[in-house]
């Protein structure tokens, strides 16, 4: 079958591949209809994980079931599903406790396992043709026959919940304000979901116009861009205070303003551009005291193309003390999707949710290498990429 292979920084490529096979009576197989590019497909694509060429890509994933073991019990051939982008056991003591991100069994050694990703375990990605699902009763999420919301779906796997997820980790309670830095992927679908809780006051920070105007436009949000001057100062100014919550959905390869206007226009993504904590510390600046942080956005223990040796390792510049001095809370980690994704999946068929918004394009699996380039260097319109097979 074909698949989505990293090759190496800043190159993928469509090859032949084996086809998955039934390995536990737990699996099943699905027929491809919809996997997504993700922000964090991104960390590997560009060599900023020590992802080794081979690995087929791809932890947004939704299908047609094809292939049922013998031990599935809930799923059956002709079945239409989304898989979270965590696979869990589900009977673990934090899959027991609803944190599915955090399995103990999937991945030894490691707390959390996912398809086609680095250190994630064994599991092979989706942007293929075909896909093994295991724990399958599990891990897959029923939806209804035919194609109708195919894209709300399809972001089911990951954004709309990690959205969400950003939210309920700032602790977001419906009237209160919050800003959200970044506006890629995840950052809409975070303010989309503080739009859906009721959150009084939206921010948004991004320097990218389409991901902005998005923003403005389905999420109600006030639009900070953060190239024409400080967005702490700027939230502030609009807000006439710092902001109850606020969520990070931007990770380890923030840019910092400083740096970007002294550096070569020619690589507006080149690591020397970059400040792994700006987001974060900008973040505790923004927060009022006693507010609280959530914190999507992927940071690593390690980085090959780290802009310094600390951060190289993992270890920020994070203010802590002026964290401390206003005593807030944050919340850190990978989405459990499965807490969020049934319910969302209701929102979308009842009419009350449609993130599909956040969908730029939808492409034929052999456009992925132009895709990834396209969606890497932040160009216009490119916001949210689906690949079909």
């Amino acid at each position: 079958m074909r698949a989505v292979v990293y090759k190496g920084p800043k190159e993928v490529a469509v090859e032949e591949v084996d086809e998955p096979q039934i390995e536990h009576p737990n699996d099943v197989l699905i027929e491809i209809t919809t996997s997504c590019i993700c922000g964090s497909d991104l960390h590997m694509y560009e060599g900023r994980t020590a992802a080794e060429p081979g690995i087929v890509f791809g932890h947004e994933n939704m299908g047609i079931v094809t292939e049922v073991g013998d031990g599935v019990s809930t799923l059956k051939e002709g079945d239409r599903v989304v898989a979270p982008f965590n696979v869990a056991c589900g009977f673990c003591k934090n899959c027991e406790e609803g944190f599915t991100g955090f399995c103990t069994n999937v991945n030894p050694g490691f707390a959390g396992g996912a398809y086609g990703y680095v250190a994630m375990g064994p599991y092979k990605g989706g942007q293929a043709e075909k896909l093994r699902i295991p724990y399958a009763d599990f891990n897959a999420l029923k939806l209804p026959e035919g194609r109708e919301h195919e894209d709300s779906f399809a972001l089911l796997a990951d954004i709309f919940p990690t959205g969400w997820h950003g939210t309920e980790l700032a602790g977001l309670q419906p009237g209160e304000s919050i800003a959200i830095y970044g506006a890629g992927p995840v950052g809409l679908m975070a303010a989309y979901s503080a739009k859906i809780k009721g959150a009084s006051e939206i921010y948004v920070v991004d320097r990218v116009p389409s991901r902005l105007e998005l923003a403005e436009k389905h999420c109600d949000a006030t639009t900070i861009n953060f190239e024409e001057g400080n967005p702490v100062d700027q939230i502030i100014d609009a807000h006439g205070d710092e902001v109850d919550r606020g969520v990070d959905a931007v990770g380890y390869q923030a840019i910092d303003p400083e740096k970007a206007r002294d550096a070569d226009d020619d690589d507006p993504y080149d690591p020397a551009r970059e400040n792994p904590a700006v987001v974060l510390n900008q973040l505790i600046r923004t927060v009022r005291p006693t507010g609280q942080l959530g914190i999507p956005g992927l940071y690593v223990p390690s980085d090959p193309g780290a802009p310094d040796e600390m951060s190289a390792e993992g270890r920020l510049g994070i203010d802590f003390g002026k964290l401390f001095e206003k005593g807030q809370k944050l919340g850190t980690g990978q989405c459990n999707v499965k807490d969020y994704n049934r319910e969302l999946r209701d929102l979308i068929i009842e009419g009350r949710a449609d993130p599909s918004f956040v969908v730029s394009h939808r492409v034929g699996l052999d456009e992925a290498p132009e895709m990834y380039e396209a969606f890497d260097k932040r160009e216009e319109g490119v916001t949210k990429v689906l690949l079909e097979p």
